[in-house]
């Protein structure tokens, strides 16, 4: 009975150790909010849009693949569109592969936060993919314009590509527009152009950018590229995914 009860207590004190350990661990481990457009219609042409599976894809695994851990939020909750023109097997790379394989990942987008619930408090940085729908809701999203504001007040990374630098339309920190003065990138008037969507989209995120007052710079259509300017990290197109990811990496650590 009494060597029963030493290896009980024996027990009970690895298991508190390795509890803390674990903790410790968990602290230690960064966590980053994707924040994911709920809308759907491409203007009035009655084609679909969404988020783009690429800008989506490739960050979220180079900052899974370094322990990063990752929620996914959206303004009304729940299965984020995505754009049909990013799921054709033309814009396919090796992360949409995993992304269309990956079970996990494809549950956890059927189920995401509604972005009214989530705070800063909880996560070291937030990231915004692109697609062009988030021009059509989170560019007037309160809660996110809000948000990003209080992780860059909170000194925290925030980092966005392609169509995502948009979101920081009415995006102000001490009074005037966050990107004021800052190095920012964006898909660009021509990218738009070589599309055909200049007409259809709300505004031309590159326009609405130096507007605002931002050093905007791009390079060739549909080349890898990114800024970062500070804690502000943006990127100028699908290709640009990983660039961002790598700088928001680099951020983190």
């Amino acid at each position: 009975m009494k060597k029963f009860t030493v290896l009980t207590i024996l027990a009970l004190i690895v298991s508190c150790f390795m509890a803390t350990a674990q903790k410790q661990n968990n602290k230690k481990m960064k966590k980053v909010l994707f924040v994911v457009t709920s809308h759907d219609q491409l203007g009035n042409t009655g084609e679909k849009t969404g988020f783009w599976t690429e800008e989506l894809a490739a960050p979220y695994y180079a900052l899974l693949d370094q322990g990063v851990i990752i929620d996914i939020a959206t303004p009304k909750g729940g299965q984020p569109p995505i754009d049909p023109k990013s799921a054709d097997p033309s814009s396919a790379t090796e992360d949409t592969k995993r992304f269309d394989a990956d079970t996990v990942l494809l549950e956890k987008l059927k189920k995401t936060k509604k972005l009214a619930d989530v705070n800063q408090a909880d996560y070291d940085a937030v990231f915004y993919p692109g697609g062009h729908g988030p021009l059509w809701d989170l560019a007037e999203d309160k809660t996110s314009i809000a948000l990003i504001e209080a992780f860059y007040n909170h000194k925290k990374p925030v980092a966005f590509v392609c169509h995502a630098p948009g979101v920081l339309k009415d995006v102000k920190v001490n009074g005037q527009f966050l990107v004021k003065g800052k190095k920012v990138t964006g898909f660009a008037n021509t990218e738009e152009e070589a599309i055909g969507l200049t007409k259809i989209v709300p505004f031309l995120l590159e326009d609405v950018l130096k507007a605002n007052g931002a050093i905007y710079s791009k390079t060739e259509n549909w080349h890898p590229y990114a800024v970062e300017d500070g804690l502000l990290i943006t990127g100028q197109n699908p290709a640009s995914s990983k660039l961002v990811a790598e700088k928001l990496l680099a951020q983190l650590k």
